[in-house]
């Protein structure tokens, strides 16, 4: 996998955390994964089609995806409801849009997906043997990871 790849949805990502919720995520371990499942209460799948393609996977624990919610909309939630659900899909959203134009700045014209949410363990139908590499990022409210597995089309 291309570092631009990675350093695309790094750069997205914590540019949107800043702007959304005020927080610089920092980037913690890369490794890499068997497959695109996480064990995260909140999951939000992007999928990537043009000179790219694959999926990429936001993953969040339950209290960190409360706090976002609280930070961006002012209200208190103590579950991952419809409201918690759609505002995580609109950060993947946000995030990935703002990737692919970081990407089109390396000659890569790409688009995403709409984010597909999903609450609990995710573990996703695997298409090939790809191996993905997954990105922890530390956050003052907590760790959520991005777990990446995309390649260039053929």
């Amino acid at each position: 996998m291309k570092a631009e790849y990675v350093n695309s949805f790094y750069a997205a990502t914590k540019n949107v955390f800043q702007l959304l919720v005020d927080i610089e995520p920092k980037r913690g371990d890369l490794k890499v994964v068997d497959s695109l499942s996480n064990d995260k209460d909140a999951n939000v799948e992007l999928g990537v089609k043009g000179d790219i393609k694959g999926k990429v996977l936001f993953s969040f624990p339950k209290n960190m995806t409360l706090e976002m919610v609280k930070i961006m909309s002012g209200m208190e939630m103590d579950k991952i409801d419809n409201f918690a659900s759609s505002a995580l899909g609109e950060i993947a959203n946000i995030i990935g849009g703002n990737a692919m134009t970081l990407l089109s700045e390396n000659n890569y014209t790409c688009d995403i997906e709409p984010p597909q949410i999903y609450i609990g363990d995710y573990k996703a139908v695997s298409e090939n043997d790809e191996k993905a590499l997954m990105m922890s990022l530390m956050t003052p409210i907590g760790e959520f990871d991005i777990t990446i597995s995309l390649k260039e089309k053929k």
